[in-house]
């Protein structure tokens, strides 16, 4: 049981890693398009409309998508005083515990509420409403579902961590990796 535990939560983790690595490129993407809009704007005098809805929904994507590999690094916010002073099975409970009480209903509320929005959004093939906006902004709408699932994912795994570390059970490099 403890071995299948382990499978699952390293499977979660490289899933989410793999995802990382790619949004990663997202976010070089993002930078070459706000240069494009940066010199078209004090170059050339101009801007469009696309462009800057483009900046938006990329931004959007990375955020939400890298939402999952943000955690899974720990690279969340964390203002705690209590858990830098608490040992690996203090920080292991407190893990567990925010998992279990805060992230997965937290993550059920934002999927189980999105998920309408996104399909009404799918379904209507919805577009930007401005003239010259991208036309297919149910694509980014559909990036919050997907990202709430990945980091409700990377929170289980998290959680499994936890249980295991509570359990005193280490997971080797291959099994986090």
């Amino acid at each position: 049981m403890l071995n299948w535990l382990k499978g699952v939560s390293g499977a979660i983790d490289r899933s989410n890693e793999a995802v990382g690595r790619m949004v990663s490129w997202v976010t070089l993407l993002l930078v070459l398009v706000v240069f494009v809009d940066v010199v078209m704007r004090y170059l050339f005098r101009t801007s469009f409309v696309f462009t800057q809805e483009l900046e938006w929904h990329l931004f959007a994507f990375i955020f939400l998508i890298g939402a999952g590999y943000t955690l899974l690094h720990d690279g969340h916010v964390r203002v705690d005083i209590i858990y830098q002073r608490l040992g690996t099975k203090g920080r292991a409970w407190i893990n567990l515990i925010g998992v279990i009480f805060f992230l997965i209903p937290g993550c059920y509320l934002v999927i189980s509420t999105s998920w309408k929005f996104v399909g009404n959004s799918f379904s209507m093939m919805e577009g930007s409403p401005d003239p010259g906006g991208i036309p297919y902004r149910f694509i980014v709408k559909g990036t919050m579902t997907v990202g709430y699932i990945l980091l409700l994912l990377q929170g289980i795994s998290m959680g499994l961590h936890a249980l295991l570390q509570i359990l005193g059970v280490e997971m080797d490099e291959e099994e986090k990796a």
